[in-house]
């Protein structure tokens, strides 16, 4: 049979374990390419390392954080794992700063993964009441001059809100990687990238999801290099979203600006509403 383009607006559900590489020619050609991997490779291999229905579902974050790579994972702290993982560099430990007001999971991940079993110099940022002090934060960096920043622009879940812009400028003025974990803000909100932030995590599970039904977690970028560490850590511990959940994320993503909106909406409508009574 034949086999016909179909006009259809979305990439099909693809649960292809292996995919056909024809012959040894094709086969060499295609494990090449997955030495220096591209974000679309040309030949798919395996779907541990990539799909071409979780690659399209990237795209549609890619244009949401205007990055120029995004990646997939199968839970929000699987992002966090990525985007940590690939800034180890074995025995050569320089401090990690952590904003104290971030997800549970992540705090918990910090302590309990990067500092009791591999041994990294994690390091705690607190605010000052409701806020974060910029000049006790240019103070600790002078003091510590991490190799890693690490915040959430709105605080899960007690929604400190962060002055990201600063914080990210103060941060690469003393050479720092900086992390976002920018679920909560969402790219409605602030587009970390657009200030120089190197790594942006989502987990994909809340608004951009939305309807309680698919775990998944997402971290994007603009250095090709963070993303050929990023695939390659990706496809060696497996955290990679399986194309079913890919593609109902999809489809979910499409409704996600006019839900985040109002969402908004409504809360500032109740908050207004607490604040008169």
């Amino acid at each position: 049979m034949k086999k016909k383009d179909i006009n259809s607006s979305r990439t099909p559900v693809y649960r292809d374990a292996g995919f056909e590489l024809y012959d040894a020619e094709t086969a060499a050609s295609a494990f090449s390419m997955e030495t220096d991997p591209q974000r679309d490779p040309g030949l798919y291999i395996y779907s541990r390392y990539r799909n071409p229905t979780v690659v399209s579902a990237e795209e549609e974050i890619m244009k949401l954080e205007e990055a120029k790579w995004a990646l997939l994972t199968q839970s929000g702290m699987s992002a966090v794992d990525v985007a940590l993982s690939i800034f180890q560099k074995g025995n050569v430990i320089k401090p990690w700063l952590f904003f104290s007001e971030i997800y549970g999971g992540t705090i918990s991940f910090a302590e309990s993964v990067l500092k009791a079993r591999r041994g990294l110099d994690i390091h705690s940022f607190l605010p000052s009441g409701d806020r974060y002090d910029l000049n006790t934060f240019e103070v600790l960096m002078n003091e510590l001059h991490p190799e890693i920043v690490y915040l959430e622009v709105i605080s899960n879940p007690m929604l400190i809100v962060a002055d990201a812009v600063n914080i990210i400028r103060i941060a690469k003025m003393h050479h720092a990687k900086v992390i976002v974990d920018n679920t909560f803000a969402t790219p409605v909100l602030f587009k970390p990238l657009e200030y120089e932030a190197d790594i942006v995590i989502h987990s994909a599970t809340k608004y951009f999801s939305g309807h309680g039904n698919l775990t998944a977690g997402a971290l994007c970028g603009n250095n090709p290099d963070f993303l050929k560490a990023a695939i390659e850590y990706r496809k060696f511990v497996g955290h990679m979203l399986s194309p079913d959940d890919a593609y109902r994320l999809t489809t979910q993503i499409q409704t996600f600006p006019l839900r985040f909106m109002q969402q908004c909406t409504n809360a500032s409508m109740i908050a207004s509403l607490l604040d008169k009574s």
